[in-house]
């Protein structure tokens, strides 16, 4: 698989699991919460794995390079926080340092687009990367809410448990909305740089 393909096939793994993360943190009547909670995890499963792919697929070190890495590393975090047997506490702070980085990711790889901003498919990725970094740190606000919750009484818990709930489901899905958008502008521009070199090809061949 060649780096464009990489890049392309790690920005939809990544959109699908942030899509599918979404899901299985929105409250439903529909799907029950052990299977949310699996979506939950699978998605960040396809993000971790998506992110590796695309900053594999970049090729040389980059600002988006490192941000990828630091958002695939994010993910493995959160994995780690839902899935391994700790105190409550402590798989809420990996959950909270999983999104943090992944914010963190988001903050570096932006500055990668906004270096190269007068490309107008750069606008796709910029928009998207920021739309990831807000979701993000909504959602370790959110594990934040839930974590001080334990220090409140019953009542004053039950709406901090509710705010946190509410703002990992925004979170959620403005990230989910981010990477998608991110999607549009890789393929944008991963199809203009193959545009670009079949023009090359063509023009060298003629001469």
């Amino acid at each position: 698989m060649d780096n464009q393909l990489k890049e392309i096939f790690g920005a939809w793994l990544a959109a699908i699991g942030t899509v599918t993360s979404a899901v299985g943190s929105t409250p439903s009547l529909v799907i029950k919460k052990d299977l949310r909670n699996d979506l939950n995890l699978w998605g960040n499963v396809l993000q971790g794995v998506g992110n590796a792919v695309a900053a594999d697929g970049q090729g040389e070190l980059s600002l988006e390079t490192i941000g990828n890495e630091l958002q695939s590393v994010g993910n493995i975090t959160v994995i780690a926080g839902l899935i391994i047997d700790f105190e409550d506490e402590v798989q809420q702070r990996l959950i909270i340092d999983g999104n943090l980085i992944q914010a963190l990711g988001g903050v570096t790889a932006l500055g990668n687009e906004l270096e190269d901003a007068s490309d107008k498919n750069e606008i796709y990725n910029i928009i998207g990367n920021l739309l990831q970094v807000i979701g993000n740190s909504l959602q370790a606000l959110s594990g934040a809410y839930e974590l001080k919750s334990s220090s409140y009484n019953k009542d004053e818990k039950g709406d901090q448990e509710e705010n946190g709930e509410s703002l990992d489901v925004i979170g959620s899905w403005i990230q989910a909305i981010g990477s998608v958008i991110s999607l549009i502008g890789q393929i944008h521009e991963e199809s203009e740089e193959q545009n670009n070199k079949d023009e090359k090809n063509q023009t060298s061949k003629n001469y």
